[in-house]
């Protein structure tokens, strides 16, 4: 690391570790969660390993279920149905905002995403496909620069992670959305409008199986 270059806190580390771990869905659906295991798992200390979970549960990405018991949380129907509201709101004009700004590095590095993720379906590599797949919104969104979106978009897939990783147990990677080649075509064409009906869809795929996998459940 440069010496100019401040040093990341230890409690900033495992907050990002533990965050990942729930958007890729290490961490399934009502599963527990204890501040021993995370400190075994993380490698972490007790103090750092708490801050994290306090600030995930403020984020809605972990919920108290008393006597200090920490679990990821069941999604309910409605719940879901509300999140696809948000989410088709949202996501679609950051993608589009993040489209009138992106430069052709911007759209390079896009690509190279959405490779990596093609590579994880083909493999059938079910954590690098979450990890891509989510890479690839986050980047585009923020181009957009609309930070209270931006953040209100990131509470959203923290929140829905780990319900798509049961998805992806159920099914494979084979039938995994990915819309993304027609965001990067239009992207590439200068088309904002394209490349928020492409997110549009991708996003609109990614929930419809969700809700299927929660009748069929």
């Amino acid at each position: 690391m440069d010496a100019k270059t401040p040093k990341i806190p230890e409690h900033e580390l495992v907050y990002r570790k533990l965050r990942e771990m729930i958007l890729c869905g290490e961490l399934e659906p009502g599963q527990a969660v204890t501040i021993q295991g995370l400190v075994a798992d993380l490698g972490a200390g007790m103090t750092p390993v708490r801050e994290a979970i306090r600030r995930l549960t403020a984020e809605g990405a972990l919920e108290f279920q008393g006597n200090r018991r920490v679990s990821v949380p069941v999604l309910t129907r409605a719940q879901v149905d509300e999140m696809a509201f948000a989410r088709l709101a949202l996501e679609p004009q950051l993608a589009a905002w993040g489209a009138e700004k992106a430069t052709a590095d911007d759209i390079d590095a896009l690509t190279a995403i959405d490779t990596q993720l093609n590579r994880a379906i083909e493999r059938g590599d079910v954590r690098e496909y979450m990890w891509s797949n989510h890479q690839f919104h986050a980047r585009l969104y923020r181009l957009s620069g609309a930070k209270v979106m931006i953040a209100l978009s990131d509470m959203l897939w923290l929140r829905m992670g780990p319900s798509l990783r049961v998805i992806c147990g159920r099914y494979g990677t084979s039938n995994l959305p990915d819309m993304h080649e027609g965001a990067l075509d239009a992207l590439r064409r200068g088309d904002a409008e394209a490349v928020s009906a492409a997110i549009h869809a991708d996003v609109a795929q990614g929930i419809e199986q969700i809700r299927q996998s929660m009748d069929e459940g």
